[in-house]
């Protein structure tokens, strides 16, 4: 029978749970090496924890992540994709006990933790790298960015109501950059009992979809929830329009591995408010991953809380290995979707061996005034793309390089990108033959302003396979550039910009962005800036009203820039009003102290 909850009830709850997540934070965080990384290769850039979860919520920040997206597909779309999104691994124990233990989910906390060993971090890999990870030694990479983990359910013991399993999990995580590999991430999970043999073990997954685009609103309440048996996949969908407009992909959850029919397999979705029961080891294992219940398609639009589960694995015994994998699925509308799940089946099938880009470049950049100049020769040391041998072509092309390709964005290391040149071998069947070149110098780009760079190498398509060429990622290649002058051999000339400092100007939408946000893609009051120029190597700014009150201090020591950013927030975190403000600026070399003012309207 379904206990009813009241609204108060359920609140209260929330609020107990809130606690107890800051609880652990403080005091158990200690006890753990929390990281993150960020998918960013391909199309889809998807956030990884250490602690099985595809999300950090506001609620539980362990990780300080800053940004505001956990899964956007396409990049630079503003397009979420995940609330919430983890494994659970369910079985009963030695004493007959049913226990669940889970990534976060509603009404439940964290109950897995790395270690606080500051190797259980993220390891990250690209295909062919060899790394001497501690459980893993000679790990060999796969994928154009591998990232691997491990956590087990035993390392922070007094979570409420969490009765571990005694269960290490070692997981990878597999990102392409190039199509057709670049609109799915393959989770490949390792479970191993380190205390007690289980048995009757279900694994599955559970997501919180959030399917909309972020600048438009929200509010992403309107998920299509779907589950396709014969794909092996649960799927939430945007509905068209609503509060968070339409989004161009929907988020699939395919089970790979493994891929039996004799399995049972569980489909759930939920209403938002009945999550709670679901705190009870027992019932969510009986319940949500055991009873082999696949429910219809949920008929109206609302959040899409999903779980998509399977087994039983009969008996697991301490030390023995479980292994499944699932992928996150995404594509420029369903039927887009649908094709790059079945490519997926191919592509497990050739245990991910397909054709693959170069390494990525060298890249080195000299800052000029009111310039930039790139370079990628490669250096003694470096990686050279143009030897790079590829045992998984059809053609055995013994030289599959073809070029590079340099970009450039006044936004973000994640783009958006602009092609600025392109450059191949010259004399064969591929691209505009140019020629290769390896420097590039950009000119005429506005001092103490920030642009990205970055180059890339892609290979000639595989003549027997018809495989499409492959080119290394450009986001994981950029490098962030701020043209100006070195800084003046003393004080003298130092200036704020803009001045006055306008209000009722949109800085953060200039290209490139002046007022750059840095909580994600939204701009907030604490992002305002002006910037203090021409400043020498090391000083001090100090800030004052027009009455004498020092407003702030800043210390600026850095013998390459000349500037100095500042939010128009006091000391003791308070916006300013407007005004007229006086600074000074002292030389620590030297004692020479410059006055100056400045106007704020807001």
């Amino acid at each position: 029978m379904q206990i009813p909850y009241s609204k108060n009830y359920i609140k209260f709850l929330k609020y107990t749970i809130f606690l107890n997540f800051l609880f652990v934070q403080l005091f158990y965080a200690q006890y753990a090496t929390i990281d993150w990384k960020i998918h960013n290769v391909g199309a889809v850039r998807q956030f990884v924890t250490n602690m099985g979860t595809l999300d950090d919520s506001y609620q539980t920040p362990f990780t300080r992540y800053r940004g505001l997206l956990w899964c956007e597909m396409p990049v630079g779309s503003n397009e979420e994709h995940i609330y919430q999104g983890g494994i659970w691994v369910g079985g009963i124990d030695v004493n007959g006990d049913t226990l669940v233990s889970v990534s976060r989910t509603h009404f439940t906390p964290h109950e897995f933790f790395p270690s606080a060993e500051p190797w259980d971090t993220i390891w990250v890999a690209q295909r062919g790298d060899t790394l001497d990870i501690p459980y893993w030694p000679d790990y060999v990479g796969v994928s154009d960015q591998d990232f691997i983990c491990r956590y087990s359910d035993y390392n922070i013991l007094n979570i409420s109501k969490h009765r571990p399993l005694y269960l290490d999990v070692i997981q990878q995580s597999y990102a392409w950059s190039s199509h057709p590999l670049d609109e799915f991430i393959v989770f490949s999970y390792d479970v191993i009992p380190t205390k007690n043999d289980i048995h009757n073990v279900y694994v599955g997954f559970w997501l919180h979809g959030e399917v909309g685009n972020n600048a438009v609103g929200d509010n992403f309440i309107d998920e299509l929830t779907l589950f396709f048996p014969e794909k092996h996949m649960a799927v939430a969908e945007d509905n068209i329009g609503g509060n968070d407009g339409t989004a161009i992909s929907p988020i699939g959850i395919k089970i790979l591995e493994p891929a039996d029919t004799s399995m049972v397999y569980t489909f759930k979705w939920y209403d938002h408010e009945n999550l709670a029961g679901f705190d009870r080891d027992p019932l969510r294992y009986r319940v949500a991953m055991s009873s082999g219940e696949i429910m219809q398609n949920r008929p109206d639009p609302e959040r899409a809380h999903i779980s998509v589960c399977f087994g039983p694995f009969e008996y697991v015994a301490v030390g023995d290995t479980l292994h499944f994998e699932i992928a996150e699925v995404f594509g420029y509308g369903r039927d887009a979707m649908f094709e790059n799940a079945d490519y997926l089946d191919f592509l497990k099938s050739k245990e991910y061996r397909v054709p693959s880009p170069p390494p990525r470049p060298p890249l080195h950049i000299t800052i000029l005034n009111q310039g930039a100049r790139i370079s990628w020769k490669p250096r003694s040391g470096d990686v050279n793309p143009e030897s790079y041998q590829d045992p998984y072509r059809g053609d055995g092309d013994p030289q599959p390089f073809e070029g590079y390709r340099l970009y450039k964005s006044t936004v973000s290391a994640q783009g958006p990108w602009t092609l600025l040149a392109e450059y191949d071998l010259p004399d064969d069947d591929y691209g505009p033959n140019t020629g290769l070149e390896y420097e590039y110098t950009d000119i005429g780009l506005l001092n103490n302003f920030e642009y990205y760079y970055s180059i890339t190498a892609y290979s000639k398509p595989d003549s027997v396979t018809q495989f499409p060429s492959q080119e290394s990622g450009v986001s994981i290649n950029a490098k962030v550039v701020i043209p100006g002058t070195p800084p003046p051999e003393t004080v003298g000339q130092v200036a704020v910009v803009p001045n006055p400092y306008r209000g009722d100007i949109a800085y953060h939408e200039f290209n490139p962005q002046w007022e750059k946000p840095s909580h994600g893609r939204n701009w907030m009051e604490q992002d305002r800036r002006i910037q203090f120029i021409n400043l020498p190597v090391s000083c001090e700014i100090k800030v004052y009203t027009l009455a004498g009150d020092l407003v702030d201090t800043i210390r600026h020591t850095n013998p390459d820039k000349g500037f100095e950013d500042w939010n128009l927030t006091s000391s003791v975190g308070q916006a300013i009003s407007s005004g007229i403000y006086l600074f000074t600026v002292e030389d620590l070399k030297t004692g020479r102290v410059q006055v100056g003012k400045f106007v704020i309207i807001k």
